[in-house]
């Protein structure tokens, strides 16, 4: 498959990443159980009638959305593909309990409507008119990696030009009550985490949305090529060094080729052994970490790629995000890894444009 292009990238997150000095100012969170986004004022992007009727994870999308695009220069793309975790969930909590207070008689039927996962891509082509493609991938945290493959693959195939892809997850009461319920969510007496070197099991839970337009043609805006992709569902630990070695190897690659590597350690000691084991494959490459800034969710991964595409664009590497002390005179290829507990490993390859 022959590469395609970020062409605008943008993302709500816990840091103020809307911001434009937002990589000067990132602030490490390590001692609350909960992260919350920093939401901008949607009443400049959204008429008021419309933002009351909307999530928190539709308002968030729609415009991150807008900035990717004006970034872009594209007023609508050939199609839009959404990855989510547990998609609209406070409306899909608010139909439930509707359906509990009024013991299933009576329903209004627009927290149902605005429940499905696809809601959010639904109303970003509403906004944008648009009558393409249309697609939203629901696995858990490959969500955004399954999206990235299948704009690749359209774009390869001939069948898009520019595609725009993202990822979005919102956190609900009931939801951060019940992960705290199955240790999912740290406990506050394991509290503040060392992300790196932590020996309790549970994360410290965050929100988000990214979006990126992917382009078949590179522009001067560009952010980064995406090379390539490779999802796995299972993985034993010992087999997490071949996985990365196989899929270098499939891009003629050598662990000498990656200037930096993005790991998604999370504080929680029962799945970051997996970061742990491919940190020593990497000696000379800049080591990097980034959910003491986004937190861990279902889609954390398109706030690493975000920062990838800036690191990137930038050459530079914010502090806060190093594990080691490798600097690279020029950063050509960053290899992000990411994975949910231990389960839907992915690999994401990412070039200098």
């Amino acid at each position: 498959m022959s590469a395609v292009y970020i062409n605008g990238a943008a993302c709500i997150s816990v840091q103020d990443t809307l911001n434009e000095k937002f990589f000067q100012n990132l602030k490490p969170e390590n001692s609350s159980q909960v992260l919350k986004a920093i939401e901008p004022n949607y009443k400049e992007f959204i008429p008021p009638a419309a933002s009351r009727r909307m999530s928190k994870t539709v308002k968030m999308s729609s415009v991150a959305s807008k900035y990717a695009l004006q970034e872009a220069g594209i007023e609508n793309p050939d199609a839009i593909i959404v990855g989510t975790g547990i998609g609209c969930s406070q409306d899909s909590e608010k139909f439930l309990k509707n359906v509990l207070d009024n013991n299933e008689e009576f329903l209004t039927p627009t927290y149902f409507i605005q429940s499905t996962h696809n809601t959010v891509a639904g109303q970003i082509a509403l906004g944008l008119q648009c009558h393409a493609y249309n697609f939203t991938y629901v696995n858990t945290s490959s969500s955004l990696e399954f999206s990235f493959l299948d704009a690749k693959l359209q774009i390869n195939d001939g069948e898009a030009e520019n595609v725009l892809v993202g990822s979005t997850d919102e956190q609900t009461e009931r939801t951060m009550e019940l992960y705290q319920l199955n240790k999912t969510i740290k406990k506050e007496e394991n509290l503040p985490v060392d992300y790196l070197h932590s020996t309790t099991d549970g994360v410290i839970w965050g929100e988000g949305a990214s979006f990126f337009v992917l382009g078949k043609d590179k522009t001067e805006n560009s952010y980064a090529q995406l090379k390539d992709i490779q999802i796995s569902n299972r993985l034993d630990l010992d087999e997490t060094q071949q996985f990365i070695e196989d899929f270098l190897a499939k891009n003629n690659l050598s662990t000498q080729h990656i200037d930096a590597v993005i790991l998604g350690f999370s504080g929680d000691a029962k799945s970051d052994v997996y970061y742990t084991k491919a940190m020593s494959m990497f000696e000379n490459s800049a080591l990097l970490y980034y959910k003491h800034l986004s937190g861990e969710f279902n889609t954390a991964s398109g706030f690493s790629t975000f920062m990838a595409c800036h690191i990137l664009k930038k050459q530079e590497i914010p502090e806060v995000m190093m594990i080691n002390n490798v600097k690279k005179e020029s950063i050509k290829n960053i290899l992000l890894y990411n994975h949910l507990g231990g389960n839907d490993h992915s690999l994401v390859l990412l070039g200098k444009a």
